[in-house]
């Protein structure tokens, strides 16, 4: 085992920065939610009468293939790996222009577009912050 995989599984919770918690608990109910809105539209096409199978099938598909993303970022933030911090970035990048969208739709969509940014840019800040950068070994090197 290598001296880095080694320091990694030694780490403890109390080393662990809050603010890696709370983005790896974000993105953990982010790709939960995903989940769950991908599963119930694919219960929903298979048992229902969609308009056009095909379409729900896909979108409920893509939603379920999406969730994967967040669910593995804050499952790496959360063992404090380095190389979780990209995806967890990656997927609330793309989380910011969705909520914008929902936004725009108006009625009951921005229900769902305020808690997806609010939580976009928690998790953004969080990541972005030199204790998180710390954490997770990507900041500057020192010679």
């Amino acid at each position: 085992m290598s001296e880095t995989s080694a320091r990694d599984t030694e780490r403890t919770d109390a080393e662990r920065p809050r603010r890696v918690a709370v983005a790896a608990a974000v993105c953990g109910a982010q790709g939960a939610v995903l989940a769950a809105v991908g599963a119930v539209i694919l219960v929903l096409a298979i048992v229902g009468d969609p308009g056009d199978l095909t379409q729900a099938i896909g979108g409920s598909v893509t939603l379920l293939a999406l969730a994967v993303v967040p669910l593995v970022a804050g499952h790496g933030l959360w063992r404090l790996r380095r190389w979780s911090r990209g995806p967890g970035v990656m997927a609330q990048l793309l989380a910011l222009p969705i909520a914008f969208t929902l936004l725009g739709s108006g009625g009951g969509w921005v229900l769902a577009a305020l808690p997806l940014a609010a939580s976009a840019l928690l998790v953004l800040g969080c990541l972005l912050s030199p204790t998180a950068t710390e954490a997770l070994g990507v900041g500057p090197r020192s010679a």
